[in-house]
């Protein structure tokens, strides 16, 4: 029998559904090494424990599921009637049982691959449109669960953190995080700079610079520490408190 692969045969969307593959290998690792009772224990998600990041994730790839499906079949499937309702599933998704609760993560993460695998190239740049509105093709989903998996293995907080995740994925989540504040306007007055990189966002005129390695200014632009990272004011870096990075999403 011949090995089902993947219908696209563009180099750099096969290369990114790879690295959303792995970083759904790399939270199902996380989430097994937890027994059923570690589950109940919190996350770095404040409100969320580690049951509501896996509900999270196990829905949020069915979502994305739908989203191609659209995408194949021109029939509208939105991920989510509304905000509330996705919020509402992730709430109910925390009170299955343990079994549950993987086989949730487990028979969506499948699904989400074999609908990305059985769709054809012409259909990749079809436009679908996410949860927050956003009109996008649907390769853009690659990137959605990519962000999704790696991030979440981290609020998992069962020892994955920023340094596991790959410098590609890191420095694509960085450059969006801050061209989000570059939108809003909240990067006035702040410089971030990633050190032995060329990596530098935000306002030149800066009064605040943060500074530090890929993985400690990702995970501090997402709200979840400041390992690593030193902030400077007056033209002198490390001598001032880190601020709390503008809010991303």
């Amino acid at each position: 029998m011949v090995a089902r692969h993947d219908l696209t045969t563009d180099p750099g969307l096969q290369e990114q559904l790879l690295q959303a593959r792995r970083g759904t290998a790399f939270f199902a690792r996380k989430l097994n090494e937890l027994s059923d009772a570690e589950l109940d224990g919190g996350s770095l998600l404040p409100g969320w424990t580690r049951r509501h990041v896996a509900a999270h994730i196990g829905y949020n790839a069915r979502a994305i599921a739908r989203l191609i499906e659209w995408a194949a079949t021109g029939v509208e499937t939105p991920m989510y009637p509304s905000v509330s309702v996705r919020d509402h599933e992730i709430d109910f998704g925390a009170t299955l049982s343990p079994i549950a609760l993987r086989n949730l993560f487990d028979h969506s993460a499948v699904h989400l691959s074999v609908e990305w695998r059985d769709l054809p190239d012409d259909a990749w740049s079809h436009e679908v449109r996410t949860v927050q509105g956003r009109i996008v093709p649907a390769s853009e989903t690659v990137w959605m669960r990519t962000r999704e998996v790696w991030v979440h293995a981290v609020d998992l907080d069962n020892g994955a953190s920023f340094a596991d995740i790959p410098a590609t994925v890191l420095e694509r989540l960085l450059r969006d995080i801050t061209g989000a504040w570059a939108a809003r306007g909240t990067d006035a007055g702040l410089l971030v700079r990633v050190t032995g990189t060329d990596l530098v966002f935000g306002d030149a005129e800066a009064a605040v610079v943060v500074t530090g390695p890929l993985a400690g200014v990702t995970q501090w632009a997402t709200g979840r520490g400041t390992g690593g990272v030193s902030a400077g004011d007056g033209g002198t870096l490390g001598d001032a408190p880190v601020p709390s990075a503008p809010k991303w999403i």
